[in-house]
């Protein structure tokens, strides 16, 4: 526990790469394996569950010690974050626990969640007297289910790679789905995620060698943004050129008689999307399908909004009528195994022709309703494919997908296999407010970073700001500093974390997408927004309205 305690904390004092990596590669060097497993587990995105609620917590802190419910709220606010400021308050610690990071997890976290009040209060006191100031921050943030890091999952990925000699893509391989919740991290997991390279011909293939990894999918391969002149990318003809689709990115796995979906976030969601799987059922054996998950009606020509997809994710049930108002479809764009063969070192264009067989032997309403295979783009030159770009919104996709006719099926956003670009359409953009603001997390604990933005409606004469977005990404370390400060001077009320402050800042927001949402006060939901710039020419009398911003609804549908 306290090895790892002081990795998290060093991870979280320093945004170098190279230094988070030298932090990474020393404590797999020497970590025990059952230790390493669930520390790997959590630095590539597991979160635990909340084993004892937020209330609760505060309180048995705040008795140990001895502070006034007014002081605590006070240090709370002050710290902006409730697992240091526990760490800040507690008393010394009585005693120096040895037990290694397995043991606090297995037996004393894990253990925790649905155990009675008094039995919380005497066990967590004395957990806390056991651990010095880096190892209660973690426990609580543990125990409080907000544990969050700031690592990039290929940098564990590179860091375990240089520990135990393997080529880093076969570890990126082996990691795809660590994370799932219903698999145990342990000693035994680890210790073949970096075992040596395998050298039987079958092991060189790619395929799973494990009869718990079978229905494991690939690592995906990203794209690039691409912001320079596409003409630079040379001869169109040697690119593949297609729509670049809202949706979730997926792969659909069938191994051993069996089907499994999985997301790019590697999150197993076969039974979220049956259809989908239904479609596995009717693939040959051995094939795996990396695609899109689209809301797409039956014989319809285009997708509806991504928003369609969001019941599929969010409910508990899938009810009937949900199954019928959020209709989905797989739309393929390559084929990463066939017939049990690893063709991702085959190039996309014999990728893709072997895909468009496949979508050919299947049945034939399954083809067509939900294996559909995402079509080509062809024009004579850049400025023709900068044309059919515009008309993006228009057919409900992002702009366009421009993929090397000779690549090979990548791990993560490289370029030594070959590239992919996505050379999406400028976002949605508006003017908007800052009405809002609360603390950030990790590094920025202590400042004003997430905000909540609004524009200017008008009803029987009165001008008032009605939110519409929250965003915390976009600016500048020295900006957040600034704009932290006139937060704190400008300050009306505070409710808990959050602070409503006197309008005087105008920021320019970006966002992808926008549908029209009964539960929202503004009537409307924007997807991914994002701060593009701080317009400090502006007043905020100048920021957009609510009527401009439903327009962007409008346009969309014509």
């Amino acid at each position: 526990m306290k090895r790892f305690a002081a990795l998290y904390t060093a991870l979280d004092a320093t945004t170098s790469t190279h230094d988070k990596l030298e932090a990474l590669t020393s404590y797999f060097a020497v970590a025990e394996p059952e230790d390493a497993a669930w520390a790997s587990y959590f630095l590539a995105g597991g979160k635990p569950r909340q084993s004892v609620p937020t209330r609760l917590l505060s309180e048995i802190a705040r008795e140990r010690a001895g502070l006034p419910a007014w002081l605590f709220e006070e240090s709370y606010h002050a710290v902006g974050d409730l697992a240091e400021t526990i760490a800040h308050i507690l008393p010394p610690a009585q005693r120096n626990s040895e037990l290694g990071l397995t043991q606090w997890i297995e037996h004393r976290v894990l253990t925790l969640r649905g155990a009675a009040p008094e039995e919380l209060r005497t066990r967590l006191i004395s957990y806390w007297d056991e651990l010095d100031w880096g190892g209660r921050f973690l426990l609580t943030k543990l125990i409080g289910g907000g544990f969050r890091v700031g690592v990039a999952r290929q940098l564990v990925v590179r860091a375990l790679a240089e520990v135990a000699g393997v080529d880093h893509k076969r570890i990126a391989q082996r990691m795809v789905g660590w994370t799932d919740s219903q698999q145990k991290p342990d000693a035994a997991r680890y210790l073949r995620l970096i075992a040596p390279e395998a050298t039987s011909d079958d092991a060189q293939s790619g395929a799973p060698q494990h009869d718990s990894d079978l229905g494991l999918p690939y690592p995906f391969f990203l794209a690039h943004p691409l912001q320079a002149d596409p003409a630079t990318l040379g001869d169109p003809s040697q690119w593949q050129i297609e729509w670049k689709w809202d949706g979730i990115r997926a792969q659909l796995v069938k191994r051993g008689g069996r089907v499994w979906l999985w997301s790019r976030g590697e999150d197993l969601i076969t039974d979220r999307f049956p259809e989908v799987a239904a479609l596995g059922e009717a693939l040959p054996e051995g094939f795996v399908i990396d695609g899109e998950i689209l809301a797409w009606e039956p014989g319809a020509s285009a997708p509806l909004p991504f928003a369609r997809l969001q019941p599929r994710i969010a409910r508990k049930t899938l009810t009937k009528k949900i199954l019928a108002d959020s209709p989905a479809t797989l739309l393929a764009y390559d084929l990463l195994e066939a017939h049990g063969k690893d063709l991702r070192m085959t190039p996309l264009a014999e990728r893709r022709a072997q895909l468009d067989a496949l979508a050919t032997t299947v049945d034939s309403t399954l083809a067509r309703d939900l294996l559909r295979v995402s079509p080509l783009v062809s024009a004579p030159d850049w400025q023709a494919l900068a044309a059919l770009r515009d008309e993006s919104r228009a057919r409900g996709v992002e702009g366009l997908m421009v993929k090397e006719r000779e690549s090979m099926y990548g791990v993560g956003r490289t370029k030594a296999s070959g590239t992919w670009w996505k050379w999406k359409i400028d976002p949605y953009a508006v003017d908007a407010v800052l009405v809002y603001a609360q603390r950030g997390h990790g590094r920025r604990a202590s400042l004003y970073t997430d905000f909540t933005f609004a524009v200017w409606d008008e009803a029987d004469g009165v001008r008032t700001l009605v939110p519409f977005a929250k965003a915390y990404s976009g600016l500048t370390d020295e900006e957040m500093r600034q704009v932290d400060a006139i937060v704190r001077k400008t300050t009306i009320e505070k409710f808990g974390p959050v602070r409503s402050v006197t309008p005087t800042l105008v920021f320019e927001i970006g966002f992808e997408g926008i549908q029209a949402s009964p539960r929202h006060k503004s009537g409307v939901a924007v997807r991914f927004p994002r701060m593009l710039r701080w317009r400090t020419d502006k007043h905020i009398d100048d920021a957009d309205t609510l009527p401009m911003l439903k327009g962007f609804i409008d346009d969309r549908a014509g």
